[in-house]
């Protein structure tokens, strides 16, 4: 956890980039590379649908989330990807789930939410 969701793009480019935006990501939010997810979602175009990376992560502060956007935005741009929306879907850690717990209350229990 974080999953940062690829759509749209082709397999080869984003496997090629992924270690690039792992460390980004890491270095900008202090996540540990292993615990950030990547991922390709294929989906069927109906109509003229955007590229678009979807970060799922649990809330920071405003500017960080700016940070994190513009190194992505920079890295997928130096690759002519400058049309990507990108956009993050806030988790709550007391609505997301591990072994059948709250991740909230695990926290409480010593474990540290990233």
């Amino acid at each position: 956890m974080p999953f940062l969701r690829f759509k749209g793009f082709q397999k080869d480019f984003i496997a090629s980039i992924s270690p690039d935006i792992i460390q980004e990501f890491s270095k900008l939010t202090g996540v540990v590379q292993e615990k950030v997810k990547i991922e390709l979602l294929l989906i069927e175009q109906l109509n003229n649908s955007p590229l678009s990376l979807e970060i799922l992560m649990f809330p920071r502060e405003q500017e960080m989330h700016d940070r994190i956007v513009q190194a992505l935005y920079d890295l997928l741009n130096a690759h002519g990807f400058g049309d990507v929306h990108i956009f993050f879907i806030l988790l709550s850690p007391h609505l997301y789930y591990k072994e059948g717990q709250p991740l909230k209350t695990i926290q409480s229990e010593s474990l540290t939410i990233t």
